[in-house]
């Protein structure tokens, strides 16, 4: 069901040129950030120590974290672990300290805090050579998707679709990328598991133009390459707002009061859909069309009338 309708055309492709002007610039600044600044690491790729602590009673993680990052921890991770009563804590590798002193300076900072007495139940190092086995397998993950994404759209479209598609969405996952090389976020695996959901979240809203315009092809034997992708973009942008304003709405609430553990997945999340949109509509759908998509492609010649025999 759709909910608005536009009687007219939107002629996208009119601007498609401006459009992947301003996508390459922001492409080229975020590959520049990630070259020069680097991407912040957490103690999931770097290797730290990681404390479980119980309490009596729920803590609050805010008056935690900022006794840690008083006590020379401003990159340790707080949340709860299993229960609100439970807490685990992420402390990154000081090269000074074993394990044993970093779990006394620890508890001692937590004994600091106003509130319930933390009773220590674990202690865990995680060594640099775990940290760069997930950073392996987080990309060797990230790899099999686009494989796999560019494999199902070469066999369901056609091999420009492939390309297009991959490389408007690669672009969502480098700015990405870039956002948190910039404002040096840290980078941790819900961030590369919210990556890894945009990866799939563009590529189906790639799918959808897609489909529409070798529906429209087939239909609209009247209408031009461009005509073709502006009525395939126009006709789906009211399931596109639907879509991706609901789900903007669920992250937006995660980001506003899921707190810190969740603060910088949803944050990737926000700007995957916002350059999702973007992306799979006005850089896949111009590429598509350069790469020299046309109607032959999907509409078979009719085969001409056998004469009758005399």
């Amino acid at each position: 069901m759709e909910f608005f309708r536009i009687k007219r055309d939107i002629p996208f492709m009119r601007h498609a040129l401006t459009f992947n002007i301003i996508s390459l610039v922001t492409f080229v600044l975020a590959v520049f950030f990630l070259a020069t600044r680097g991407l912040h690491l957490s103690v999931e790729f770097t290797g730290g120590t990681l404390v479980e602590v119980t309490y009596s009673e729920a803590p609050q993680l805010e008056p935690i974290r900022n006794a840690l990052a008083d006590g020379g921890y401003p990159d340790a991770q707080v949340q709860n672990f299993g229960s609100a009563r439970d807490v685990l804590i992420r402390l990154p590798n000081r090269e000074e300290l074993d394990s044993g002193r970093v779990s006394e300076r620890t508890m001692a900072t937590l004994q600091s805090v106003a509130g319930p007495t933390p009773e220590l139940r674990r202690v865990e190092f995680v060594g640099p050579q775990v940290g760069k086995e997930l950073a392996t397998d987080g990309a060797m993950a990230l790899l099999l998707v686009i494989f796999g994404i560019v494999v199902y759209l070469a066999l369901r479209f056609e091999w420009r679709f492939a390309v297009s598609a991959i490389i408007a969405n690669l672009h969502d996952v480098v700015i990405i990328l870039g956002f948190f090389a910039f404002f040096q976020w840290e980078f941790s695996l819900p961030v590369l598991a919210a990556v890894l959901a945009v990866l799939g979240y563009s590529v189906n809203e790639s799918v959808v133009v897609f489909d529409r315009v070798r529906e429209t092809f087939r239909k609209r034997r009247n209408l031009s390459t461009p005509e073709v992708l502006n009525h395939a973009i126009t006709s789906t942008i009211s399931r596109t707002v639907i879509t991706h304003g609901s789900t903007q709405m669920m992250v937006l609430a995660m980001l506003l009061f899921g707190g810190a553990t969740l603060h910088y997945f949803a944050m990737a999340l926000t700007i995957g859909i916002l350059f999702g949109i973007y992306s799979s509509v006005l850089v896949a759908s111009p590429l598509v069309m350069w790469l020299g998509v046309s109607r032959e492609q999907f509409v078979k010649p009719k085969k001409e009338k056998e004469e009758a025999v005399v």
